[in-house]
């Protein structure tokens, strides 16, 4: 077996597993949302960090990075194991079809991975939804976790979609 994931937010700049392939390109009728909270990364549970998660749109596309993982049965396995751990406050795997540039008509590939969260606060209570952009700005301000501050996590992800010619996340 072998699986394509697509990254949108820190999989992008530090995908952290052994992946085979790196294609940079974009998923259709979804855009990155900082709707997620995250209490184990950028965050705790008392000051959760803002995260990215993807919001349903028709027309939108959201660019990243899709990785290909092959190369047998324990090597796939040891990647999911990894991913599922560290996306773990998404709660759902969506299958996807992933575009590269100058083609928007013909999928690149189909069926690839992509962790997304429930929007629905009493189903998921890493789902923290929309706020008005003050209250946004001063949480991802002053959030911080074991890996570094809220902060540093946008900045990351402007470098990274900077890095692959898409300035806007």
């Amino acid at each position: 077996m072998v699986f394509w994931v697509f990254g949108y937010g820190s999989l992008v700049w530090n995908p952290g597993f052994d992946y085979d392939e790196k294609i940079i390109g974009f998923i259709k009728d979804y855009r990155r949302v900082f709707d997620l909270a995250c209490i184990d990364h950028r965050g705790t549970p008392e000051n959760p960090a803002r995260t990215c998660t993807l919001e349903e749109k028709e027309g939108a596309i959201c660019w990243g990075a899709a990785y290909c993982v092959r190369g047998g049965p324990e090597k796939e396995k040891l990647a999911m194991q990894y991913l599922e751990r560290r996306e773990c406050e998404y709660d759902r795997k969506t299958l996807v079809n992933f575009f590269k540039e100058g083609d928007s008509l013909h999928p690149t590939l189909t069926d690839v991975i992509v962790f997304t969260s429930t929007p629905d606060k009493v189903n998921n209570k890493y789902y923290l939804g929309p706020a008005p952009l003050e209250d946004m700005a001063r949480q991802i301000a002053t959030a911080y976790g074991p890996c570094g501050n809220n902060r540093d996590y946008i900045f990351l992800l402007e470098k990274a979609m900077h890095d692959i010619g898409k300035l806007s996340p």
